[in-house]
């Protein structure tokens, strides 16, 4: 580079002393020798075959220059543009990480807000529950303060049942196991379940707490519960209904009657209006109890449910 700029300045100096020549051959043209003039047209001659090879090499180190500056333009336009590649593309495998974690915050979230909303529904049918019952408690202790004939039947009990006792402290341990036989509880049992079947449900639900209350760790006390329950049910007062399954189920989450009581308790939610809690008790069955037959009946309980949403948007 240094010697075709050293080259181009000669060049260029001799251009402008053919310049200068040119001049002084203007002055002296009219004194100066034939001889003369054509040496000095030769100088000429060679100083203008010296500039327009000066102006040549110029024109091709201009070329070369250019085509370096572009390629090196080019070189560093394609390692930025690999670079900026590069970030776009930790990026945008960044931006996948944080969607995915995301998602699973989102769905996370949802699914406990879902659990959460469900488990008030269910509490606040309870307490409603609660207090309806706690209303009819009232009512009834009312009605008991009221009547002077139940007062004096329960004196009479009361005697009897001194009398009683009396009787069994005479008779020796073994007798008093004759004469209360394990006969006793069954009978008790079969008269609660008779009424129930002839539909006397405040009288069978009387005589299954009753039971219940003789016998709470008996193989029947499960049994018991459950038919209390139904009593409610079948009365059409869903909201004891509710109540008495929630017992029986938190008491007896085994018992062969559980499957039924989550039935129950999911129609008698449906029932009092609230749909939203009757479901997730229907589905709760369907998860549970697979192949019963009151998963049968959930089923097609929440298709029909379904199909009535379906209908009332339309």
């Amino acid at each position: 580079m240094d010697c075709g700029r050293k080259n181009i300045r000669g060049r260029f100096l001799s251009s402008s002393a053919c310049c200068l020549l040119l001049v002084v051959y203007g002055f002296i043209a009219a004194c100066a020798s034939t001889q003369d003039l054509d040496l000095l047209r030769q100088d000429v001659n060679r100083l203008q075959r010296d500039s327009l090879s000066a102006k040549s090499d110029l024109d091709s180190l201009k070329e070369k220059t250019t085509g370096v500056a572009k390629e090196e333009s080019f070189n560093v336009m394609r390692m930025n543009q690999a670079e900026i590649q590069s970030q776009l593309s930790n990026t945008a495998k960044d931006i996948q990480i944080l969607s995915g974690r995301f998602d699973e915050n989102k769905y996370f979230l949802e699914k406990t807000l879902k659990d959460w909303t469900s488990e008030m529904d269910l509490m606040k049918a309870q307490v409603a529950a609660l207090e309806r019952q706690m209303r009819e408690m009232k009512n009834r202790l009312a009605l008991l303060e009221g009547q002077s004939k139940l007062q004096g039947e329960s004196l009479k009990e009361q005697e009897t049942g001194k009398k009683a006792e009396e009787l069994q402290k005479e008779i020796p341990p073994k007798e008093a196991q004759a004469v209360k036989p394990a006969t006793d509880k069954l009978t008790k049992y079969e008269t609660a379940y008779s009424a129930f079947k002839n539909k006397r449900y405040k009288e069978s639900r009387e005589k299954f707490e009753a039971f219940i209350k003789e016998f709470p760790q008996d193989e029947l006390a499960d049994n018991s519960y459950f038919w209390v329950a139904e009593t409610f049910y079948n009365e059409k007062d869903f909201e004891g209904a509710i109540l008495s399954y929630e017992t029986f189920l938190k008491k007896y989450p085994n018992s062969k009657k559980a499957s039924a009581g989550f039935l129950k308790q999911g129609l008698s939610f449906i029932a009092i209006g609230d749909k939203k809690t009757g479901t997730v008790i229907l589905e709760q069955l369907i998860e549970r109890y697979p192949k019963s037959k009151e998963a049968e009946i959930a089923q097609k309980t929440l298709e029909d449910l379904n199909k009535k949403t379906v209908k009332k948007k339309k």
